[in-house]
């Protein structure tokens, strides 16, 4: 690998987006990077998902080391496609601002063919790196960087809300039990954040110092809720000993609202009153220009402070507020990135599965109990408009009563954009009393779209007191794209293997007829995952009368091919071949007239034809009736083998020229006298050149020596064996179709 550059290509789909991540994480190890590597994984794993999702190419992944920094770029072949910016041309802007926070500079850049978005991260140590609390410059703003790319910049302020975090790289079930089990609740946004231990640390020292420098009895940070209440954060003294009461930020006097320092003489001060103190000394806390709570130092005896001890009490604020609020930007973080850790994660898990129906399961077990108490999704199809999928509920024994809540409810909101849903309550008064709470939750909808269509809906609940904070919402909706790019490959996946799986059922025979005094068996099986038609094929049919006709058959055919290449263009072939010997047999025509007439066939297909390779031959019985006799022709095919009663084996056929590449050949005869005990063996290159390393089955006579240990068995035994040494001759599943024919004279 170069030590300056590292590419590698991948492809348009959901699987590549994983490969793209331990792509940058090998390479960053290679370069002794590791201290970067979280943050280039996330971030290349934004980029790889926005180009799947948008652009819809394959995409190239380039690292590369630039004056000690590293500087990763994820470009896609559609460079018309304009990069969604967030609040500007996009809802969403989909992995930006995750690349503006990891980042030290980024950028977009174009050619004629291609779009890359690149991102430097600075050397481990390095300083003056960008960092969460530098300030940068707000959302949306661009800045020419001439000294560069001619590209822009963008630098997003602050962080958003976001779940707790998850540890990057774990794997396999563990991770899946820990995203889809029982995580802690989700942190709200704000002031909450302040409880973080190196906030309560900050405010336990303010508290101590406040009682200290003041000579006060008891000493108090509060701090605000989102509905605008003082809530207690820490205390000491005799502020430690008494509830607090009522209090809010409106009944605070004007100073405090202005931000200024007071102090109290009595208890008519509203803060006074709560703290049940009979004079006190108070400062506010502020980050931004925003009131985040106050420290109060309070004593039992009236006039206990003065305008000094205000000043003071001021200054100790000014300074206990930039603790904090480094504490806050530091949970933020560090729930940030946990959000985009389980974001990856969900997309690793996701992206491992392409059947439908586990999908849609691992959805909503990611969404239980993580974000709400329970889930559902819908599916949309045109035969359905909306169909109830699958349901899960936190609490199992609530899963058969919300599915049929959710069944005499409304239909699932037909929308393409996120946002509440009151289906729930349009169910029937009895169902709705059978559910008892649950059919009073607060329920949001998240559509499914994929390729610009909707395919489905995810809807959320939990129970009516328990408010959704925005992150969850957030989280939800950045689940639900990429859950809808999952569901639709696997729609994708399963329609393209149906299809293939039909169309390959239709090239293979429907069935193997009863020749007397043979034995035969036949073997298929298509390498892969059934995703793609594969071009080996067999056929065994009767020849010796027109079909339907009074006279029972003397004469049948068999063949075995190969067609180069697999997919529609090799089905093509295969299903002109196969077609092509029946009706030509049938025609009573020789077997190496057939096989003239069908290179001249594949021949005139032009562009369209593909090679092929054949072995077509013609059984006929003998008169005694101590075997049959074989006419074949092996066109460019690997050659037959004849296993005799003593263990003998011999090729049975010469080789002559295969299919489909030069016009006029002439083809002859080899005749096999196949008597009885004695098997012949037919299969296609699946066989011979299947691969352990850097050996072949075939090689050094391997599938002659597999033959000879087949004495004395059945047709069907002697094929199930030759299939078996196929399967266990390497570690690797085979990928090459295996074609075999076994005929054994009884």
């Amino acid at each position: 690998m170069d030590r300056q550059t590292a590419t590698a290509t991948f492809p348009s789909a959901a699987a590549a987006v994983a490969d793209a991540r331990r792509f940058v994480r090998k390479v960053l190890a290679d370069w002794g990077m590791d201290e970067v590597a979280d943050d280039a994984v996330l971030a290349t794993s934004e980029l790889a998902t926005n180009a799947i999702a948008y652009a819809g190419t394959s995409f190239e992944v380039s690292c590369r080391l630039a004056g000690g920094d590293v500087e990763i770029e994820v470009r896609d072949r559609h460079p018309t496609r304009g990069i969604e910016m967030p609040g500007v041309t996009a809802s969403s802007g989909r992995g930006l601002p995750s690349i503006a926070r990891l980042a030290e500079s980024w950028g977009v850049s174009y050619d004629r063919r291609t779009k890359g978005v690149w991102f430097r991260l600075p050397r481990p140590g390095a300083t003056g790196a960008a960092t969460p609390a530098d300030g940068a410059a707000a959302e949306g703003a661009f800045t020419a960087d001439t000294a560069a790319r001619d590209e822009y910049a963008v630098r997003e302020r602050g962080a958003r809300d976001a779940a707790e975090p998850v540890s990057e790289g774990a794997a396999g079930q563990a991770r899946e039990d820990r995203l889809a089990g029982g995580a802690s609740e989700m942190p709200v946004a704000g002031d909450r954040l302040l409880r973080s231990p190196a906030a309560v640390e900050a405010m336990e020292d303010g508290v101590v110092t406040a009682r200290e420098v003041l000579g006060a009895e008891g000493a108090a940070v509060l701090l605000t809720e989102r509905d605008g209440r003082l809530i207690m954060g820490s205390a000491a003294g005799t502020a430690a000993e008494m509830p607090l009461g009522e209090l809010s930020v409106a009944s605070l006097t004007p100073d405090a609202r202005a931000g200024s320092a007071w102090v109290a003489a009595d208890a008519s001060d509203p803060t006074a009153a709560a703290l049940r103190a009979s004079s006190l000394a108070a400062a506010p806390l502020e980050s931004q220009g925003r009131l985040t709570g106050l420290i109060v130092a309070v004593s039992s005896l009236p006039g206990r402070f003065d305008d000094s001890d205000g000043a003071r009490l001021g200054r100790l604020a000014d300074e206990m507020s930039l603790s904090l609020e480094k504490a806050r930007v530091g949970e933020l973080e560090r729930s940030w990135r946990g959000w985009l850790s389980f974001v990856a994660e969900a997309s690793d898990l996701l992206a491992g599965t392409l059947d439908q129906e586990r999908t849609m399961a691992l959805v909503a077990q990611l969404v239980v109990p993580r974000l709400a108490t329970w889930c559902a999704v819908y599916t949309v199809t045109e035969a359905e408009p909306d169909r109830l999928a699958y349901v899960w509920h936190a609490d199992e024994d609530r899963s058969d009563g919300l599915r049929e809540l959710l069944e005499h409810a409304g239909a699932a909101p037909p929308t393409d954009a996120s946002g509440t849903w009151n289906g729930l309550a349009t169910a029937a008064e009895e169902v709705r009393v059978a559910v008892g709470d649950t059919a009073t939750d607060q329920v949001y909808a998240f559509p499914l779209i994929a390729r610009g269509r909707r395919i489905g809906t995810i809807v959320i609940g939990r129970p009516a007191g328990d408010r959704f904070p925005r992150s969850a919402i957030e989280l939800a909706e950045e689940l639900s794209r990429r859950a809808a790019l999952a569901v639709d490959n696997a729609r994708l996946f399963s329609a393209q293997t149906a299809m293939s799986s039909a169309l390959q059922r239709s090239l293979l025979p429907p069935g193997i007829p009863e020749i007397p005094g043979l034995e035969v068996a036949v073997v298929y099986e298509p390498a892969g995952e059934g995703s793609e038609v594969g071009g080996d094929f067999y056929d065994v049919f009767e020849s010796g009368r027109l079909p339907g006709g009074p006279a029972p058959a003397s004469r049948w055919r068999f063949a075995i091919g190969d067609v180069c290449g697999t997919g529609p263009e090799a089905a093509a072939v295969t299903g002109l071949a196969r077609h092509a010997l029946r009706i030509l047999a049938a025609e009573d025509l020789s077997v190496p007239a057939v096989l003239a007439r069908l290179n001249r066939l594949i021949l005139g297909e032009g562009e369209r034809g593909r090679l092929l390779t054949l072995l077509h031959g013609e059984i006929a019985a003998r008169r005694r009736r101590d075997g049959v006799t074989i006419k074949l022709t092996s066109a460019g095919h690997p050659p037959p083998l004849v296993l005799d009663p003593e263990g003998g084996v011999r090729e049975a056929a010469s080789p002559q020229p295969l299919l489909g590449v030069f016009d006029g050949v002439e083809f002859h005869i080899d005749t096999v006298e196949l008597r009885r005990g004695e098997v012949l063996l037919c299969v296609t290159d699946g066989v011979t050149e299947r691969r352990s390393g850097n050996r072949l089955l075939g090689d050094g006579h391997g599938l002659e020596r597999i033959l000879a240990d087949c004495t004395g068995l059945s047709a069907g035994a002697v094929a199930a064996r030759i299939q078996r040494a196929v399967r266990d001759f390497g570690p690797e599943p085979s990928n090459d179709d295996v074609a075999l024919i076994v005929l054994r004279a009884s």
